[in-house]
């Protein structure tokens, strides 16, 4: 089974057991290496709106899956009992996402330096700001929405 086959399994996993809507949205990761990680929602009644295009709602969750599921590999990487919650949550949404919408995190490489230095300074809680963009590209390259999540995390030794 190649590597994205896996995370795609243990993301559908991670909806069915603990987030429903992550299930229910059924988002894949397109690409996942060390700089990007890439996550498609497809456009259908499951995420769209009343104005067929994606309601904020799934894009919401799926900047929190771009982001999250990230932060979640370089923790599961490390091996280390690192803890992860979000502190806060914005969203500039700039135009209609009208198909299938991808979620970009391009700091997947600072994330890994990050969880680095939470897990050498134990018991401390740590901030970092994750900047997720979403755009249409079977449309255009524009971004059709920028969401900031300030993930914190904390290793327990």
């Amino acid at each position: 089974m190649s590597s994205l086959k896996k995370l795609n399994f243990f993301l559908k996993s991670f909806g069915l057991t603990k987030v429903p809507m992550i299930l229910f949205m059924n988002p894949k990761i397109l690409v996942c290496n060390d700089e990007l990680m890439e996550i498609k929602v497809p456009l259908n009644w499951r995420t769209k709106n009343h104005l067929n295009s994606m309601y904020f709602g799934a894009l919401c969750a799926a900047a929190d899956v771009a982001g999250g599921f990230s932060a979640m590999k370089v923790i599961e990487e490390s091996k280390k009992n690192v803890h992860l919650s979000f502190k806060s949550f914005s969203a500039e949404f700039l135009l209609r996402a009208e198909a299938d919408t991808h979620f970009y995190f391009y700091d997947v490489k600072k994330l890994n330096e990050f969880v680095q230095d939470v897990i050498a300074n134990p018991n401390e809680r740590k901030e970092m700001m994750l900047n997720i963009s979403a755009k249409c590209p079977s449309i255009n390259e524009k971004e059709v929405a920028k969401f900031k999540l300030l993930l914190s995390l904390k290793y327990k030794v």
